[in-house]
């Protein structure tokens, strides 16, 4: 059973369960918006890709966040998924990812988009 990310309760008034594909969409979600330092016992979760969205538009930046969202990734999900493609930009003041990735258990090809405004 998975918990729903993010947490919240079912029309049963029971903890929110998510499928397994619906559950690593959740993690991949989790680890692009977690700051690094935010989790207590887990210091270097996630990729800070959240400053971004104050960071003026380059290449080189783009670039690096890119290789930072696929270190963080393959870090902490490489045993779930398999990573094939990740882009990154950074339109106005939003934030765009777009994930390509396999589900490594039922090897079904999934690509998921975040997007994130400045609050």
């Amino acid at each position: 059973m998975n918990i729903d990310f993010p947490y919240h309760f079912d029309s049963r008034k029971r903890t929110a369960t998510a499928t397994d594909e619906k559950h690593i969409r959740d993690l991949i979600e989790q680890v692009l918006f977690t700051a690094p330092g935010e989790r207590v016992n887990r210091p270097t979760f996630g990729s800070g890709v959240m400053q971004l969205v104050f960071a003026p538009n380059s290449d080189a930046l783009a670039a690096a966040t890119q290789m930072s969202v696929q270190a963080g990734l393959q870090q902490w999900l490489g045993d779930l998924i398999a990573l094939e493609d990740v882009q990154v930009s950074n339109p106005d003041s939003t934030l765009a990812i777009r994930v390509q990735y396999v589900i490594r258990r039922t090897l079904e090809r999934r690509v998921a988009d975040f997007q994130r405004g400045v609050p």
